[in-house]
């Protein structure tokens, strides 16, 4: 029943958009027309579009296409990884490690242009997403590479490279790359379900950290560096996923606690972790919208 109703949803989302990709085209197409069949009006201008427009808009935009550029080396890079095709996997997990810290520290520097030594400041770019990311990337530079860390960044770079990918196709006006516009269309479709497993990895680090001690490929201030990353993405102004994330495990935890067919050593055990990560937790802060 739930796997019929989210096809059909999916087919509507796909339906309702190549309906509006095919009016956007018409009203350019039209926009072109009147530019190249109607010169009787001199106010009338279209926005120029090709490979010249694209030249421009890269040159006008360098941060935003750096942005978008060390976000896809980031996916690049876990690829090769994955799929190690290309040279060393070891090497590109901390190349994809390396590539996402570069986009952290891009986007922290267009949200916080002016760099000043206060105290102010500082806790300014703490509260940023950027800045957790910069602080991710940088704990699990000096660790042993780990397959799960690569997924938060991965999922993240291909969330914001997808957008800017619109932005590019449409600059550069190739109306037949349908089948990059649909893998965009996908990737926004599936973004709310992307950025709650991107919360859920976030949380289930916090005990693999700890694994990684036990198995020696961790140091032992990386759970307590860590912890102060997760704390930081709790108190997220803009995302509030890692915080909605704790409360529904919770709610699980807390549904299977009240279960009395649920053992009591299991129960007892349960309850004694929500307890702890509720008096670990920070004051929430003010979600910005």
């Amino acid at each position: 029943m739930y796997i019929n109703h989210l096809v059909k949803s999916y087919c509507e989302y796909i339906q309702q958009y190549l309906l509006r990709e095919k009016s956007r085209i018409s009203v350019i197409n039209m926009s072109e027309g009147n530019a190249t069949g109607n010169n009787d009006n001199p106010n009338v201008s279209t926005p120029e579009r090709g490979w010249v427009a694209l030249k421009s808009h890269l040159i006008l935009h360098k941060v935003d296409v750096a942005l978008w550029a060390t976000r896809v080396l980031t996916i690049l890079f876990t690829l090769g990884y994955f799929i190690p095709i290309f040279g060393n996997p070891y090497n590109a997990y901390y190349k994809a490690l390396a590539s996402n810290a570069a986009s952290s520290a891009l986007r922290l520097h267009q949200r916080s242009p002016r760099v000043q030594l206060t105290r102010e400041f500082l806790t300014h770019i703490m509260m940023e997403d950027s800045c957790h990311y910069l602080f991710y990337s940088l704990i699990f530079l000096y660790v042993a590479p780990v397959t799960l860390v690569l997924l938060p960044i991965f999922l993240f770079a291909i969330l914001h490279s997808a957008s800017y990918s619109l932005t590019l196709l449409d600059t550069l006006g190739q109306n037949s790359w349908w089948g990059a516009r649909l893998m965009i269309s996908l990737v926004e479709f599936q973004s709310r379900n992307i950025l709650r497993l991107i919360a859920f990895t976030e949380i289930f680090l916090m005990p693999f950290v700890i694994i990684l001690i036990l198995l020696g490929r961790a140091g032992l201030l990386t759970p307590f560096i860590y912890y102060h990353f997760l704390s930081m993405r709790y108190s997220s102004r803009r995302n509030p996923y890692t915080r909605n994330m704790f409360r529904d495990l919770r709610f699980v935890a807390d549904k299977y606690a009240a279960n009395p067919n649920f053992p009591s050593f299991t129960r007892s055990i349960l309850t004694n972790i929500v307890a702890l990560v509720c008096r670990l937790a920070p004051p929430e802060q003010h979600v910005e919208q």
